[in-house]
């Protein structure tokens, strides 16, 4: 019987269980410091160290090739610096050149739309910034495909770079109630994620 989770990714934590450096396993903090995780669980996907939210993990590599087919929606809220504009917006529904491999890429048209308030995320261990230094807004953004650091590339392109990354749904799950680090079993997440997104906030 294989087993499926889902886990809030914290801030600060590698989206893998070890690592064979014995310097990056004193210096970095793993998946496993989370949960007594079953062997051969693996994370679909990744965050890399300094983005959050949802992450799937299963101990199914069949299930895990599925959900990573670029058919699968991933939503990320992005705080931004800066006040984003509509015109900005527009750039990342429409596809912007970000750098990939050495090369430019043309991200695919995806949905976009500045968030009327600030999601009530917990505050993060390390403090974004000081708010001298300008203000902040917040965007949605739901992608189809999985470029390194692409949403991160995609701010950065339209003069808005981003300064917190929270992935809060794929496919039909949500980020929902979980508090940073915590871990929920599923039955099946390959049918939780092909399934309907619910209506409404990500976060209820």
């Amino acid at each position: 019987m294989h087993r499926h989770f889902l886990l809030n990714k914290p801030f600060g934590y590698l989206s893998q269980f070890r690592s064979e450096d014995a310097r990056e396993a004193r210096k970095k903090r793993f998946l496993g410091e989370l949960h007594d995780f079953p062997a051969g669980t693996m994370a679909v996907g990744r965050l890399d160290e300094h983005s959050e939210g949802l992450l799937l993990l299963t101990t199914d590599g069949l299930a895990s090739e599925r959900i990573r087919r670029k058919d699968v929606e991933k939503e990320y809220y992005a705080q931004v610096d800066g006040l984003i504009t509509d015109e900005a917006v527009a750039l990342l529904q429409s596809g912007v050149d970000i750098g990939v491999e050495g090369g430019l890429y043309r991200t695919l048209p995806c949905t976009a739309f500045r968030l009327p308030a600030p999601p009530d995320f917990p505050a993060r261990p390390r403090k974004i910034r000081d708010d001298r230094h300008g203000p902040t807004s917040w965007v949605s953004i739901s992608v189809a495909e999985g470029k390194n650091r692409q949403v991160r590339k995609m701010t950065a392109a339209v003069g808005f770079p981003t300064l917190r990354l929270v992935r809060v749904r794929i496919g039909g799950v949500t980020l929902a109630n979980l508090a940073p680090g915590q871990v929920r079993e599923v039955p099946d997440v390959v049918a939780l994620v092909l399934g309907p997104a619910p209506a409404g906030s990500q976060l209820a």
